[in-house]
């Protein structure tokens, strides 16, 4: 994700002190049962990973209880995960999607965050 200032690395932190480029396997599972009070978040991962992703490994994250979505645009080797997460902040939706990545190192077990996105409903 570059070189970022202080600020910008602090505003991409999660409360658990991890970037969010990093993954926050401890945001990932305080979203299994999340409170109903917390706002919903739309959030997007970009992502590059040096070996494919196997088409069962893209077809299961569909499944995936909390709608989630990976897929591979035109481009080989880059893909997006997309999902939505209740979280108090933006930063703790995109550290859940990307603690899903580190959570299934078995299928997915290099990758590199190039770009990230949350959007509040």
């Amino acid at each position: 994700m570059g070189e970022r200032s202080h600020h910008e690395t602090a505003s991409w932190t999660c409360p658990h002190g991890r970037h969010v480029g990093q993954g926050c396997v401890t945001c990932y599972r305080a979203t299994v049962q999340p409170d109903p009070a917390l706002p919903l978040w739309s959030a997007v991962v970009w992502f590059t990973s040096p070996r494919p992703i196997p088409i069962k490994v893209l077809h299961d994250v569909h499944r995936h209880d909390r709608d989630f979505a990976l897929g591979q645009p035109s481009t080989p080797l880059v893909f997006l995960l997309t999902g939505q997460a209740r979280a108090a902040q933006g930063v703790e939706a995109v550290a859940c999607l990307v603690g899903f990545l580190l959570q299934s190192r078995g299928a997915i077990d290099d990758f590199t965050v190039t770009e990230v996105r949350a959007t509040r409903f």
